[in-house]
């Protein structure tokens, strides 16, 4: 049985209020590591090329306000 698998038993198990506490912890969780993600892909410029895209749009009009 690979982790994955064990992991996901160990879930199936919990009480719905382990169940509740476990989806808000790894909610927390994976936001965390979103977060670090994306702030490792700017740093390293990742998001440059989008970025610059997204300005020339904006300042050749092809943005609107919502």
């Amino acid at each position: 049985m690979s982790k994955v698998e064990a992991i996901e038993q160990q879930i199936e198990e919990l009480s719905p209020a382990e169940l509740a506490a476990f989806r808000s912890w790894y909610a927390a969780f994976d936001a965390e590591a979103w977060d670090r993600q994306f702030e490792a892909d700017v740093k390293a410029g990742r998001l440059d090329g989008m970025a610059d895209k997204a300005l020339r749009a904006h300042t050749s009009g092809q943005s609107t306000k919502r």
